[in-house]
């Protein structure tokens, strides 16, 4: 069911020379949005239905935006998508905007070192690789850790921002590709170079991540090992949450896929699953393995705190709040601190157990990509 948006101010907003964000006037949102789709981009299947419709909760950016899922697949996606414009207003960091530094903290937990350790010692079983690929590399920290268990391996990265050319001038990685994995100029420059890709928590941030696989193999030597942790939707948590399970995350996740799905795709174009069943939480015959990121406690906490205050200051608003409504914000916001870091503690102490139930909000799976 199509759901009219409410009007937002324009993606394009312009930075004067005094550093504020200069937004014009409020125009319709069809300039941010594509057309609605009527079918599953995964399977094509016109048995869609509603899981939420949600405002950004993060980072307060104007828009409405809406999730659905496939009756049949289970693909989930974001319908209306973001136009390319819409997607670089709300993926651009803007002075001036507001940030809740509880809910970052929070996120931040799926990058934490410890947990880049635990992935990268899953391909400790297949041999030191001579060269490696992460795909959406950022700051690349996770070459930079998997280093530690590969002294030998060359690392590069890609990225669609500089931040792999700072990355590789740190010594992170050696080579720093800028662009989306599946322009034709990258995927030739990279073709055939790699026994291993990561691709970690990357997938649900692209537009097409049917092409994304078939990059990443392209990439891959015969033989080589395609790495994939991406986020679960069908994790109970999403359910229990709704648009508060911060692995939604609006407007920035544009799908989530399925374990089934991603699997039955690699074996489509010929790969081996090859991961451990231990750990898969839906039976022994998943052939993928749960990964599950304790902050869905914390999460949810932190979001519903941010939206139950008064609304922050953000260069987009044309009445901005008073300075008691300010000050009101940071002292709630402090005195809420202890409450997210309660919910943040029991989400670790439950994790070992959550992460063999259906409440594991990740997964993890490896594929060799077949010889000849």
């Amino acid at each position: 069911m199509s759901v009219p948006d409410a009007p937002i101010a324009s993606p394009s907003a312009a930075v004067s020379g005094a550093g504020a964000v200069v937004v014009p006037a409020q125009q319709a949102s069809a300039r941010v949005h594509e057309p609605r789709r009527a079918d599953c981009p995964w399977c094509g299947s016109a048995r869609l239905r509603n899981r939420l419709r949600t405002g950004d909760l993060r980072r307060h950016r104007p828009g409405r935006f809406t999730v659905d899922a496939c009756r049949d697949c289970g693909h989930t996606f974001q319908n209306p998508r973001l136009t390319a414009e819409g997607l670089a207003f709300h993926r651009r960091v803007l002075r001036g905007a507001p940030r809740d530094a509880a809910t970052d903290a929070v996120l931040a937990l799926r990058d934490a070192p410890r947990r880049r350790r635990a992935t990268a010692r899953t391909m400790l079983r297949f041999g030191e690789p001579e060269s490696w690929l992460d795909v959406g590399t950022g700051h690349a920290r996770f070459p930079d850790t998997a280093r530690e268990f590969f002294p030998y391996t060359a690392f590069d990265g890609t990225d669609l921002t500089p931040r792999a050319e700072r990355a590789r001038a740190l010594g992170r990685i050696e080579e720093a590709h800028i662009g989306p994995l599946t322009s034709p100029r990258l995927r030739a420059r990279v073709a055939g170079r790699y026994d291993v890709v990561s691709m970690l928590y990357h997938l649900e941030h692209t537009t097409d991540p049917r092409a994304e696989l078939h990059a990443a193999l392209d990439a891959l030597r015969p033989g080589g090992h395609l790495l994939i942790e991406t986020l679960d939707p069908r994790s109970a948590f999403a359910a229990l949450f709704g648009r508060w399970w911060l692995s939604y995350d609006q407007p920035r996740r544009l799908h989530l896929l399925p374990p089934r799905n991603l699997r039955a795709e690699l074996e489509r174009l010929g790969c081996e699953i090859v991961t451990t069943r231990s750990g898969a939480p839906f039976g022994s015959g998943s052939r993928h393995r749960a990964v599950h990121v304790p902050y869905d406690l914390a999460g949810a906490t932190a979001l519903a705190l941010s939206q139950a205050l008064p609304a922050p200051d953000a260069p987009w608003r044309a009445i901005p709040p008073t300075p008691f409504q300010r000050h009101a914000r940071t002292v709630l916001l402090r005195a809420g601190a202890p409450v997210v870091a309660a919910a943040a503690l029991t989400d670790l102490a439950l994790a070992p157990l959550l992460r063999h139930t259906p409440f594991a909000n990740a997964y993890r799976i490896i594929a060799r990509k077949p010889i000849g």
